[in-house]
């Protein structure tokens, strides 16, 4: 369980108990619910249906069965007794963050003890002069960004969602501003991590920082041709300094005109974004614009005031729920792969191709700055045919980014979809190598069970 946490108190671990976990019928034991309430008190454990079925899924089409008990820790020490606690009984440990996972990370495959860590959502400590902030695991991108926001500061980290930034950190979260500011991995200097048994590890040492970033910025909404991938990878060879480019091929913008209101025109569509100064922003756009018209682009469309910068990026934050209303009643199906920039164009080719051919509705959107990019697929969950083809175009998908140096996902993480395509990304001693890793740091097996490793 990796999550951004308060510095811990002196620990308080409970050894092992004579009571039994589980009941006769596998419902876990009255002594131990009592003995989570006992940690984080009676109103923070739940083994309502309600609160367990909510606890054994995200957003994807991945259902399992739910925890059997969720509990929500309000500081480390309590996270670190939970964990000691749940350890000595041999009960799996599923942490939680809002649930927007696209890949199956939170499901309670084996049961288990659900730790949402929503309620440890404080802002601790704000350092402007050094550019970091120290938060707890359940501050969401977007509360922070509202905190920050009279500092002149900012964290870019931006994957759509209004994600919890633990949630983030487990995933590798890359988002609309990656191609400039950089994903998680960039953006997270420290991290607070709770290890089996209830043991802390600082990976860099003791202290937190979250790196932010001075703001101020120009977007720009840019419909285009086809080649308008051509256009990104160009503007990224030839050094211009966008801090957001977003693709959106023509169904997804036709379901962003419907869903926001917008009157973009119904084609492949590039969102540009630049920061700086008056002059650099001039020079920026000028350059963006001659790369784009040598590549066919067929208009461009510049928003300079706030408002029409907000309701343009409001649209693109909303486009999984666009795609959704294109096929009421449907489920959305979410995959993601990343490749060499220089191989987008390739890749997104083909991809509308196989699209095209399998019959299935769906759209592509992606940060293809970083050369990350998306597909949403609208699938009815009890039609078996369409979710076997559904499945499969996720795996042909994988499969091609592979073959193109790439990685079968970008920011979703392997969780329960991509366990397959990991195996065949990394290699057998690739995987033994993590399974020996996973051995050492959870030799039991409890820590979110089920996923790969």
């Amino acid at each position: 369980m990796a999550s951004l946490l308060r510095a811990a108190a002196t620990l308080g671990l409970f050894p092992r108990r004579g009571y039994c976990s589980r009941g006769a019928q596998g419902e876990l034991s009255k002594g131990f619910v009592e003995a989570l309430k006992a940690v984080v008190g009676s109103s923070h454990v739940s083994t309502a249906a309600a609160h367990r079925e909510q606890h054994g899924h995200d957003e994807s089409m991945h259902r399992c069965q739910p925890p059997d008990v969720v509990v929500w820790p309000q500081n480390v020490e309590q996270v670190s007794r939970l964990a000691a606690l749940c350890y000595s009984q041999g009960l799996p440990i599923i942490p939680f963050g809002t649930g927007t996972g696209l890949e199956g990370g939170v499901c309670a495959v084996q049961g288990g003890v659900c730790i949402n860590l929503t309620h440890m959502d404080r802002i601790l400590k704000l350092n402007p002069e050094d550019f970091s902030v120290v938060v707890e695991p359940g501050v969401t991108r977007k509360a922070l960004n509202t905190y920050l926001r009279d500092s002149g500061l900012w964290f870019p980290v931006d994957p759509g969602a209004d994600a919890s930034l633990c949630g983030m950190v487990a995933t590798g979260a890359s988002g609309t501003n990656a191609v400039r500011y950089g994903t998680m991995r960039d953006n997270v200097l420290n991290l607070e991590v709770v290890l089996p048994g209830g043991r802390l590890l600082h990976t860099a040492g003791l202290g937190q920082r979250c790196w932010l970033q001075p703001h101020g910025a120009l977007c720009g909404c840019h419909p285009a041709p086809a080649p308008s991938v051509d256009t990104t990878v160009h503007i990224l060879q030839a050094a211009v300094p966008v801090a957001r480019i977003e693709f959106l091929d023509e169904v997804m913008m036709d379901a962003c005109n419907r869903h926001s209101q917008l009157n973009c025109p119904v084609a492949p569509t590039l969102f540009l974004e630049f920061h700086g100064s008056e002059q650099a922003l001039a020079e920026q756009i000028q350059r963006a614009e001659e790369i784009a018209g040598h590549n066919g682009a067929s208009l461009f469309s510049w928003a300079k005031e706030a408002e029409e910068r907000r309701r343009l990026w409001a649209a693109r934050h909303s486009a999984w729920y666009a795609a959704l209303a294109l096929r009421p009643g449907c489920k959305g199906y979410s995959t993601d792969v990343c490749v060499p920039i220089s191989r987008l164009p390739e890749i997104l080719v083909q991809t509308k191709e196989d699209l095209k051919a399998s019959g299935l509705t769906g759209t592509i959107v992606g940060h293809v700055g970083d050369g990350n990019f998306h597909c949403i697929l609208l699938v009815d969950p009890e039609d078996t045919e369409e979710v076997r083809r559904v499945m499969a175009f996720g795996e042909q998908l994988g499969r091609r980014a592979l073959a193109l140096h790439g990685t079968c996902t970008g920011e979703h993480g392997i969780g329960l979809g991509k366990q397959q395509l990991l195996q065949e990304e990394v290699g057998a001693v690739g995987m033994e190598t993590m399974r020996q890793l996973k051995a050492m740091l959870d030799p039991q097996g409890l820590m979110n069970p089920g996923k790969v490793l």
